[in-house]
């Protein structure tokens, strides 16, 4: 005869006969699987979010570093060359330079790959849990 309803994992399981409760050692260790499986994916798709942001925050930096540079960087010096001595005005725009490259790569940094190394791995929350039942079983 099958159960009607699901028994409540919050109900009083001390009457329980030995049967009974190793019945539902497969139940208990299918939903620990599954929820070690999903704890996998969320914390896979955490990393996939922060390391694409981190990446493209380094492409944009790239770009601005290798492509975008040269012309942007001559039209100032040229345009700065008009008030200030021609060597006054490189500096001025190479150092605007080295801080946009600074700014994204501290960006990309302290925000995503700092957010990542603080993401719980799938391996120590498997440690806990199995602390968490060694703990347990050691009381009985």
């Amino acid at each position: 005869m099958a159960r009607a309803t699901k028994a409540s994992p919050l109900r009083d399981r001390a009457d329980d006969s030995l049967f009974t409760l190793i019945g539902d050692v497969p139940d208990l260790v299918k939903n620990l699987v599954r929820a070690e499986f999903d704890a996998l994916k969320a914390y896979a798709g955490k990393v996939v979010k922060h390391s694409s942001f981190a990446a493209i925050l380094v492409f944009a930096a790239l770009f601005f570093l290798f492509w975008a540079t040269p012309a942007f960087l001559a039209f100032l010096i040229i345009l700065l060359a008009l008030w200030l001595p021609l060597w006054a005005s490189a500096l001025i725009v190479f150092g605007f330079g080295v801080l946009m490259i600074v700014i994204l790569g501290a960006w990309a940094y302290f925000v995503h790959v700092r957010a990542i190394r603080k993401l719980e791995t799938p391996g120590a929350a498997a440690k806990a849990d199995a602390a968490i039942v060694k703990e347990f079983a050691d009381e009985f």
